[in-house]
């Protein structure tokens, strides 16, 4: 029974300090979001039709988070097909942003503008900047 109790007392702390951490992330990742990714991407996450694309419910948005945080390291120059349209405007590497300053931004694009997607981890984006091109 004590041993069942600590258990569960240990799951529980380790799934809330998950939940505050996630909590952290989006909070900091908004505020990068405002500063940097708002006037393309607009407040609703839409973008804008034929130059930027959206940020909700798209596939390169919830799928592979190593793919977005390339284009945010390196930028975006290519006329690319997103949900069947277009999108030509270029992104510029984002050079300015650290790695924890990426996941958090990243991880509140994945989990905002009703997206619901996993955590981008300072892990994963050191993982992307050092992989070879």
């Amino acid at each position: 029974m004590k041993k069942t109790f600590l258990v569960l007392f240990f799951i529980s702390t380790a799934l809330l300090l998950k939940a505050q951490s996630l909590k952290a992330s989006m909070d900091r990742g908004q505020k990068v979001y405002e500063k940097v990714c708002l006037s393309c991407h607009m407040a609703d996450g839409g973008g804008v039709p034929h130059l930027n694309p959206p940020l909700s419910q798209t596939s390169y948005v919830l799928g592979d988070k190593s793919k977005i945080i390339y284009i945010v390291l390196h930028g975006m120059t290519d006329r690319i097909p997103i949900e069947d349209e277009y999108y030509s405007n270029n992104m510029a590497a984002h050079t300015d942003l650290n790695d924890q300053q990426i996941a958090d931004v990243l991880t509140y694009v994945r989990n905002s503008f009703g997206n619901k997607a996993t955590a981008v981890t300072v892990a994963d984006v050191k993982a992307v900047r050092t992989k070879k091109k």
